[in-house]
């Protein structure tokens, strides 16, 4: 299953008890502050989510992603993650 906009919209909303359009002119602003601040070169961390950045490459830049640890703890990533027996 892929959860695309609307559903993350529907899902948000629910979660919150808030109006569709509320939730979602905020989860279109996030996301247009999110691809600014990647324009300009910085990065941008998310706590308990991760971190993203850019790296100029020679002739491109490289988008980057890093999982926070409670991500990776989520899918047994972390190296500090020590799996129950």
């Amino acid at each position: 299953m892929s959860v695309d906009k609307k559903e993350l919209v529907r899902r948000v909303q629910e979660r919150l008890s808030k109006q569709n359009g509320a939730v979602e002119e905020i989860i279109d602003a996030t996301i247009e502050e999110i691809y600014e601040s990647l324009k300009q070169g910085d990065s941008v961390a998310l706590r308990n989510f991760g971190t993203f950045y850019v790296r100029t490459g020679r002739e491109c830049w490289v988008f980057k992603f890093n999982p926070s640890q409670r991500l990776r703890q989520a899918f047994g990533w972390s190296s500090t993650h020590k799996p129950k027996p």
